[in-house]
């Protein structure tokens, strides 16, 4: 391009001229004079014309001028010489230099202009611009073409043909030659022609109609040729260049070159238009055009290009459009094979007669689409469903397209067997990858209606292809074969695989190809024991469960339907040679018929299928339970047999025999493997094997098998192991292995008799009690407790009943399951000298009741004939015969009564049924029933059992009388035992005896040395000797009350403590002064004795023994306490501990002597008693202490001693000792610490091995149980001292926000929750309690007080009062509001001593009203206006005590402490922290203002409180913008959306707008996601914005100004105004709706001219360009381009102008650098967006041709940016190549590359070199690739540039 076209100066509009924009640059040329040259009027008479035009060059300032002008231009018109008609015009030359100046002016006239215009418009086309130089107008075809284009729309119009007619000869022109042969046309000449076309149909799909109107036309056929019959091979680039014309004729080679994948792109982009008619004609030119067959798609487009056509082709059928689903049917197959005669007419040649489908009707059209066609739209539908696009709708569209392809079965049968893998492939990888559930759901959603589509033989037959992969696969390949058993997983689960067809063939044969697959590799030992292959074996045993499940029962019926065609004869399951021919029979199956029964025979019969699953299975159960095999797995391989047993009809098979075999052994081999971390799997395993035997197997078979006899004693005896209460992990599970046992038991006999063996078989001798040790005891209680639950007056509530159903040869015949061990373990009452003794004893008193073992005692004592009314009705013979067993029940009854006073009376007094207790089960008495009768009562048929048990006593005292010779030692015996029982019943009595002198200090003694030598009975004995010894020593004469062998109880602790308290009143008052201290050695043994293992098996009698000895300590007790308390709680963490330890790996050391669980309750009673003795003491030393009442006074622990901590009592007996107070307290403390993290165990466990699940029951037991026993002492110290244990509580959650936790605070709530003394209206008062002894104690009563001793301020009370407020429910607020507004009031009434935490209280009060707004309760109306006077009042309080003024004068946010706070993890907890930061607070509470003060007149006092104390300030402090955050900017927003508040925000709105830091914002984040939706909301609201800142622009203007310092201070701060305006409406206009700004462009376009014509010395001068080019950006970014209609003139010219100042003559004074780098990023965001108005003049600026990458020979560069990067390279001294180029941002979306990030750091001196010559060199080249690689434009990358650029305050002046 001419250089004088870029740099001629610019002529202005006059100011009131009204012209919409300035004038361009233009360049002159000659006047052509013609043939009258020589002609002197003539010459005189252009001189004249050349005159009058050049004043136009000349600054025309009024209309006046315009006028003028005009006129002396028409006379020198009309002093046309008489003889010539021609007018004077410019050569041909100098209109074609000048092309760039009004072409783009006539380029957009044609789309908008009337009838009357076009043609004279086409006239212009045809006269002058077609006569141009090609040279001229080949860089700017594209534009002649799109602005011609829009006269093709219309084939009607009167202007089609003449526009259609001045297109081909603008081709014509195109391929004609500048020089001598400039008449000669060559078609293959019209390629550049052509890439301009399809380049125009690419770009522009407003012109997209016109692009299809002339391509029906001009498109020359491209299919009249044909490759050769052989499959055409896919070439790389340098092949399909050598494709040349001897293959195609010049027409296609003008079309397909030099680029063809310009023509596929053009037919691309037309196919996936949003018309239905453009796609419509676009197929309608594939199928008349650009057949599948040509060789343009085969040999001369790429494998990219061909697939990309495919698939945009492809993609019209998600329109669901017939007429569009037809053509692109018919473009697929091809032409419909036609039988020609051979003489109709003569071929041109043989090739075409070889390869054109017409002339072969042999060749069917579905060989023509999987010649041609198949192949590029597999890879297209591939390349789709593998795409990383995460919308649904991308991810989705493949599955519709593939559904409407199988419309046509000749497509759909050949494209959905090679995708289908892939489809799947696909959701599944996406449900890892999803946004949302309901983003795959969607996409599921289709995927699965495709699914359903495809016929079930072709799905079962990929699935089984990939089963075999993944199964059969060496080491190396194991990882991949785990996604491929997951994918099979992935679609057995999600998709529907329910058809009849699937469920009887397909899915029985996939679950049979899996177990031979994992049976074969269980015999590869290099397989089997890698540890990968173990979840893949996981992996296709769960699969194959699944498929099981959905096998029904008549899958393997016999039926006509199911003959197989190959008969196979059962071999056994381990014939290898059968499994392979299996292998082959179904892989030929789906391979070769596609699984079809239609076509084949299926390869097994029903029969068949069933017999080999079975056998599988069993082989891999019987390979895994072998005693040399794996066991891991055997859990999902026996239910899969389950589920086959229930479901395979049953028949003879050998292979459960073998089985049995199998679990002899393996029950054998159990005993040897007690350190194989494994082994109760292998237990539970080889239950569950027996169990599906007996189902299995028939009745008559399964009762006469030795075998089971072998097993069942087997694995009872290892179950026995594991019912060992010291190692807790399977005890649940152990005992449900034997519950299962016994149900398939043959014999019921056969398990109570292995369980009695092997109680009486195992222990030390000294331990024994006929026969039973304390460890079978053990096992035994556990076995007990999950097989017993606790008795409800019904035998059924049991999981064991006492009494079993009539069985077999047994019927009628009471059947007792555990009767017999039940009894050995009653049996060790008899010998109170045996540790057996006292483990039964205790276990006898923890029970709840007894009920089930009084009643199973009064059947066996009914069964031997009593009681009976008249003992003349007892045959005395059958008395004696059965005496001593009557004796033996007789004195386990009084042992059972004597044992388990605690809760025998439950039982005893609890009616019993005497009908349950069947005559028949008497030996032979039919007589029973009467006497039965007699007893009860005709009409009362209910006893109760102590009146029964009594009536037995009775009945043996009348037989004794009557009988005495014959019954002597017998009857003795019997009323012994009659007696002593008898008397249980009755009354208990006990006795004391009196100990020697001084004897306690060696008793002492000897008791520590006996725990240190585990001398459980003699502790036991010494420690009532030592209580026995201190009394006689202190004082003490009364008997002991608390029983010796039973745990003690809560309600013991209470009663205990009554004592206590009268035995303390007595002492003081009777014997004050007498009683003497016990000895110093009494301390140290409990201490031992409590903490020391090796008394555990005792702990109970220790903590009574405790509990005993506290008596004597009544005046110093608060002096033992604290070493007291701090040995319980190391032994309870250091047993707590091992219990941890115990869950969490495998432990496989030895047995513990006592259990944990028991132990740990222990100690925690332990703890409790002496807890509730030290407070006891506290209080009756003090009594002032804690007499307030709470609102629920809490019966049982502490008594009547405590009772609440809110209402004084006025009496007062003695001051408290503080230490002693203090001491008390600490105790407490590390009492609720240590009970907050066991109640917690079981809520913050990690599940981390897999075994763990395995022993998830006993976790949850042992869990459950140390949860309420905690639960319990707490509500006990809460009840005592709530304020202080809530303190504890607070101080333990404060820690953990610190550490960033979450599980330790939300513990904390669920612990207040669940405890009944903290509840919110217990809990709250105490807060309030807690602040105020912080804030202001003295206002307090002294009852109330805190003691000081957490480490809590009241900011952190504070935090932790709205913490708890938001955990509680909305229905709370009935209990707690009453007190709310008691202390809301009381701190308004003295607000300083809480001007700390006001801001914490104004959130809390908010709080309350927005969940008092969710309940009913009370009157709302009132309330709720009562809350909120006082919200009002709190946040005035809130500002008057500390204005925010103080924070902002305060070290601003990059301090130490606030970089500490902002460390921590927690927001709500720097929230908390940081007491004054009310601005966040507010930030919460603003957005439901509505929903806490229902008043408006109360909205907008408050709304008008926040902005003139939050916001007014915030914005006139100094430090505006820097303290403006997040918060304050949501407060604002919150505040627009509120009605009240719209006055008064839009007030600090426009104030923080129009000052002028406001754009040296802090961050970019803050000022989008801030400012700009408060901004949007306010020019919504306000109109009058955009014109108010219009107003404030003021016209460039010269006069006036000084010369000097004066002028320049001037015109500087002129510049600063207008640019901080332009920036302002940039932020508008970004900040807006699209198109809001609509309706003032002509404004901003006036006032835009105005300041265009600003030069470097006007005020404002040209520094405001830059501003200028970020306006254009924006209104670019934001309004719609048929809006922007007027602008373009404007852009163009500016543009040019500013780009053109780099050239070495440039204008570098009115352009500086930094309006350079706008300019450029203005055109970089035009070119990005592509508006079609631009597309007409993008010519200009760069290369839009196909010349950016196909460079002519003689090419020079016209375009500006082109003309300019080789002036600068020029000037610089250095080639293109050594240009350093700029990264281009990747990816699928265009974007601009000259970004902020690239352009700042860089010196002003270096922005051309280093900047902007590489982006000049770079983006006619980028611009083409990216609209060649079709990305779509991204408007958010320009968007965030301008963003950033108009936030940048260092190029303001």
């Amino acid at each position: 391009m001419a250089t004088e076209a870029g740099h001629l100066q610019r002529s202005s509009s006059p100011a009131s001229s009204g012209r919409a924009s300035p004038g361009y640059p233009r360049a002159r040329g000659g006047i052509d004079d013609g043939p009258n040259r020589k002609d002197k009027n003539y010459r005189r008479y252009a001189s004249g014309i050349e005159r009058a035009l050049s004043l136009f060059d000349t600054a025309l300032q009024e209309w006046a001028d315009y006028i003028s002008f005009l006129g002396r231009l028409l006379k020198a018109l009309q002093a046309r010489p008489t003889g010539t008609s021609d007018i004077p015009h410019k050569f041909k030359d100098g209109l074609g230099r000048d092309l760039p100046l009004y072409l783009p002016g006539l380029s957009p006239t044609l789309s908008f202009a009337s009838l009357s215009v076009k043609p004279a418009l086409l006239s212009l086309f045809e006269t002058f611009i077609l006569a141009l130089d090609p040279v001229a107008l080949r860089p700017a075809l594209k534009a002649i073409v799109l602005s011609l284009l829009p006269g093709l729309e219309e084939e009607t119009s009167e202007e089609f043909e003449r526009t259609y007619d001045v297109l081909n000869r603008f081709k014509d022109v195109s391929g004609r030659d500048s020089g001598q042969n400039a008449n000669i046309v060559d078609v293959s000449r019209d390629q550049y022609f052509w890439q301009c076309m399809f380049l125009a149909s690419i770009t522009s799909s407003s012109r997209r109609h016109g692009v299809l109107s002339y391509l029906v036309r001009n498109l020359p056929n491209l299919g009249l040729q044909s490759p050769p019959d052989s499959t055409p091979v896919r070439r790389n680039q340098k092949e399909i260049n050598s494709v040349g014309r001897e293959q195609l004729s010049p027409a296609i080679e003008a079309v397909a070159s030099p680029e063809p994948g310009l023509l596929i792109r053009c037919f691309a982009t037309g196919l996936r238009d949003e018309q239905l008619l453009i796609q419509r004609g676009f197929l309608d030119l594939l199928v008349t055009h650009l057949p599948l067959h040509s060789t343009v798609l085969q040999l001369k487009v790429t494998s990219e290009d061909l697939e990309r056509l495919i698939a945009a082709a492809a993609s019209v059928v998600a329109r669901r459009e017939m007429s569009l689903n037809r053509r692109l049917w018919t473009w697929f197959l091809g032409p419909e094979p036609l039988i020609r005669r051979r003489n109709s007419a003569p071929h041109s040649s043989d090739s075409e007669d070889n390869d054109n489908p017409e002339t072969h009707p042999e060749r069917t059209q579905s060989e023509y689409f999987e010649r041609y066609g198949l192949d590029p739209l597999v890879s297209s539908i591939q390349r789709m469903l593998v795409s990383d696009s995460l919308t649904p709708v991308a991810k989705a569209r493949p599955f519709r397209i593939c559904l409407s392809l199988m419309d046509r079965w000749e497509i759909g049968g050949l494209v959905v067997p090679r995708i289908f893998l892939t489809a799947l492939e696909s959701v599944w990888q996406y449900q890892k990858v999803a946004h949302s559930k309901e983003s795959f759901v969607e996409v599921l959603r289709s995927a699965n209606v495709f699914f359903d589509g495809i016929e079930s033989g072709l799905i079962w037959g990929e699935l089984i292809k990939v089963i075999l992969l993944a199964l059969q696969v060496d080491e190396s390949g194991l990882q991949h074969a785990q996604d491929r058993l997951d994918l099979v997983f992935f679609v057995v689960t999600k998709f529907n695989v329910k058809e009849e067809e699937m469920l009887i063939l397909h899915i029985p044969i996939a679950a049979l190809l899996l177990l031979i697959c994992v049976r074969n590799n269980q015999c590869q030992p290099s397989v089997w024991s890698n540890s990968i292959y173990e979840d893949l074996h996981r992996r296709a045993l769960t699969i194959c469960s699944q498929l099981i499940d959905l096998i029904p029962g008549r899958a393997f019926c016999v039926d006509s339907s199911s003959q197989a065609s190959h008969t196979w004869r059962a071999k056994g399951i381990d014939s290898d040679p059968q499994n392979r021919q299996l292998l082959e029979a179904i892989t030929q199956f789906y391979e070769e018929h596609n699984g079809s029964v239609e076509t084949s025979p299926r390869p097994l019969s029903a029969k068949e299928l069933g017999t080999f699953l079975l056998d599988s299975v069993i082989h891999m159960v019987i390979k895994d339970l072998d005693p040399m095999g794996r066991v891991t797995d055997v859990e999902m391989e026996l239910a899969a047999l389950e589920k086959l047993v229930r479901k395979v009809p049953k028949s003879e098979n050998s292979n459960w025999e073998k089985c049995l075999s199998i679990l002899v052994k393996s029950s054998k081999a159990l005993f040897a493997e007690d350190q194989n971390p494994f082994l109760f799997q292998a237990i539970s395993a080889v239950t569950s094997a027996l169990e599906i035997v007996e189902l299995a197997l028939p009745a008559a078979a399964w009762r006469s098998d030795f075998r089971v006899r072998q097993i069942i004693p087997n694995l009872v005896n290892i179950l026995w192991s594991h019912l060992s209460p010291s190692r807790p992990q399977y005890n649940v599970e152990a005992a449900r292995c034997i519950l299962r046992i016994q149900r398939i038991s043959p014999e019921s006999q056969l398990l109570e008799g292995s369980i009695t063996a092997l109680m009486i078989g195992g222990g030390d001798t000294d331990n024994r009690i006929r026969g039973v040790d304390v460890e079978a005891a053990r096992r035994f209680i556990t076995l007990w407790a999950h097989s017993v639950s606790t008795f409800n007056g019904s035998p059924a509530s049991s999981h064991i009943s006492l009494k079993s159903n009539q069985n077999g040869d047994h019927a009628g015949k009471e059947v007792i399951i555990l009767a017999r061990p039940l009894l050995l373990l009653l049996d060790s009452l008899f010998n109170p000298k045996t540790e057996v003794f006292l483990f039964t004893s205790n276990w006898l008193g923890s029970l709840a009741n007894v009920q089930i073992i009084t009643d199973f005692l009064l059947r066996r004592l009914q069964r031997l004939g009593f009681p009976s009314r008249e003992v003349g009705l007892r045959d005395p013979g059958e008395i004696l015969h059965n005496a001593e067993e009557i004796l033996y029940y007789l004195q386990t009854t009084s042992n059972l009564v004597q044992n388990s006073k605690n809760n025998i009376w439950s039982s005893l007094t609890n009616e019993i049924a005497v009908t349950n207790m069947t005559v028949q089960e008497r030996k032979g008495e039919d007589h029973s029933t009467e006497v039965v009768k007699e007893l009860s009562g005709d009409h009362e048929a209910r006893l109760t059992a102590q009146v029964y048990f009594s009536r037995i006593c009775l009945d043996i005292f009348r037989m004794h009388k009557q009988e005495q010779k014959i019954f002597t030692r017998q009857s003795s015996a019997l009323c012994r035992a009659a007696a002593l029982l008898l008397q249980q019943l009755l009354v208990g009595l006990s006795s004391s005896f009196i100990a020697e002198d001084d004897l306690e200090t060696l008793v002492i003694e000897t008791l520590s040395m006996s725990v240190e030598h585990l001398d459980v009975l003699l502790q036991i004995h010494l420690m009532d000797l030592v209580l026995v010894a201190l009394r006689v020593r202190m004082g003490e004469k009364e008997r002991i009350s608390t029983p010796k062998h039973r745990r003690t109880m809560s309600r013991d602790t209470v009663r205990g403590i009554g004592r206590q308290s009268l035995f303390i009143e007595k002492t003081e008052k009777d014997q004050a002064g007498q009683a003497l201290s016990p000895p110093p050695a009494l301390l140290d043994c409990l201490m031992l004795g409590l903490s020391s293992p090796n008394a555990h098996p005792v702990l109970e009698h220790w903590v009574v023994f405790l509990n005993d000895c506290l008596l004597f300590y009544p005046d110093n007790g608060s002096q033992v306490l604290m070493p007291l308390v701090d040995c319980f709680i190391k032994a309870l963490e250091s047993v707590f501990k091992d219990m941890q330890v115990s869950f969490e790996e495998f432990h496989a050391g030895p047995v513990a002597a006592v259990e944990p669980i028991t132990t740990l309750i222990t100690l925690l009673n332990g703890l409790e008693q002496a807890l509730a003795s030290a407070h006891d003491q506290l209080t009756h030393s003090d009594p002032g202490v804690h007499t307030a009442k709470s609102p629920d006074p809490v019966q049982g622990f502490f008594g009547n001693m405590v009772s609440g901590v809110f209402a004084p009592d006025p009496q007062r007996l003695r001051p408290m000792t503080a230490n002693n107070r203090l001491t008390v307290l600490l105790c407490f403390k590390d009492a609720v610490r240590l009970g907050l993290k066991i109640w917690s165990w079981g809520d913050n466990r990690v599940e981390s091995p897999s075994r763990t699940l395995t022993m998830s029951a006993s976790f949850n037991h042992t869990s459950l149980r140390m949860k309420n026993r905690t639960r319990r002492i707490l509500e006990h110290l809460f009840a005592a001292e709530a304020l202080e244990c809530l303190e504890t509580l607070i101080e333990l959650w404060y820690k953990a926000e610190a550490e960033g936790g979450t599980a330790q605070p939300a513990t904390v709530f669920n612990l207040l929750h669940a405890l009944d003394g903290s509840r919110p209206r217990n809990t709250i008062p105490a807060i309030f309690n807690a602040m105020y002894s912080r804030t202001n104690p003295n206002a307090l009563d002294p009852a109330r007080k805190s003691t000081l001793t957490s480490d809590l301020s009241d900011i952190s009370l504070s935090g932790f009062l709205i913490a708890y407020t938001r955990s509680l429910e909305d229905d709370a607020m009935d209990e707690i509001w009453t007190d709310c507004m008691t202390f809301l009031r009381d701190v308004l009434a003295n607000p300083l001593p809480h001007r700390q935490t006001l801001p914490k209280l104004l959130e809390f009060t908010a709080i309350l009203g927005e969940k008092v707004n969710n309940t009913n309760f009370g009157e709302q109306r009132r309330m709720r206006r009562d809350l909120g006077e006082l919200f009002v009042r709190i946040l005035a309080a809130t500002f008057t005590t500390k204005p925010l003024g103080f924070s902002l004068d305060s070290s601003p946010a990059t301090g130490a402490e606030k970089t500490s706070i902002d460390s921590l993890p927690n927001l709500d907890l720097r929230k908390t922290l940081v007491s004054d930061d009310v601005v966040a607070i507010l930030a919460t509470i603003v957005p439901n203002l509505s929903k806490i003060l229902i008043d408006t007149d109360r909205i907008t006092v408050a709304t008008t409180t926040v902005s003139a104390q939050v916001l007014i300030p915030t914005f006139r402090w100094k430090s505006y913008p820097q303290n403006v955050t997040q918060s304050t900017l949501n407060i604002l927003y919150a505040m627009s959306r509120i009605p009240e508040a719209s006055k008064i925000w839009r007030k600090d709105v426009a104030e923080a707008f129009n000052d002028s830091k406001f754009f040296c914002a802090s961050s970019l984040s803050l000022a989008e996601h801030g400012w700009l939706p408060i901004l949007r909301q306010w020019t919504l609201l306000d109109k009058d914005r955009m014109p108010e800142l219009l107003a404030r622009l003021s016209s460039p203007t010269s006069a006036g100004i000084m010369f000097g310092v004066g002028a320049s201070s001037a015109r500087s701060e002129a510049d600063r105004k207008t640019q901080l305006n332009l920036r302002r409406m940039v932020v508008l206009v970004l900040a807006s709706a699209e198109d809001t700004v609509v309706a003032n462009l002509s404004g901003i376009q006036e006032k835009l001219v105005e300041l265009m014509t600003a030069t470097a010395a006007s005020s404002p001068s040209s520094a405001t360009r830059s501003e200028i080019f970020m306006l254009l950006r924006s209104l670019v970014l934001r309004i719609l381009p048929v809006h922007m209609a007027s602008f373009w003139p404007i852009i163009n010219s500016e543009l040019y102008d500013a780009i053109a100042s780099l050239f070495s003559d440039g204008s570098h004074d009115t352009y500086n650098i930094y309006c350079v780098v706008q300019a450029c990023k203005l055109l970089e965001t035009v070119l990005v967006l592509a508006p079609d108005d631009f597309q007409l003049r993008e010519w200009l600026f760069i290369t839009d041709t196909i010349d950016a990458v196909y460079r002519p020979p003689s090419w020079e560069p016209v375009a500006l940016v082109d003309e300019l990067s080789e002036d600068l390279d020029s000037r610089a001294g250095v080639s293109h190549s050594a240009v350093t180029p700029l990264v281009s941002p990747r990816g699928n979306r265009r974007k601009p590359f000259l970004t902020s990030d690239l352009v700042q750091g860089v010196p002003k001196e270096d922005l051309v070199n280093r900047v902007l010559r590489p982006f000049f060199r770079q983006l006619s080249i980028n611009s083409f690739e990216s609209v060649y690689s079709m990305e779509t434009p991204d408007w958010q990358a320009c968007y965030d540039d301008l963003l950033i650029d108009t936030f940048d305050d260092s190029t303001i002046v």
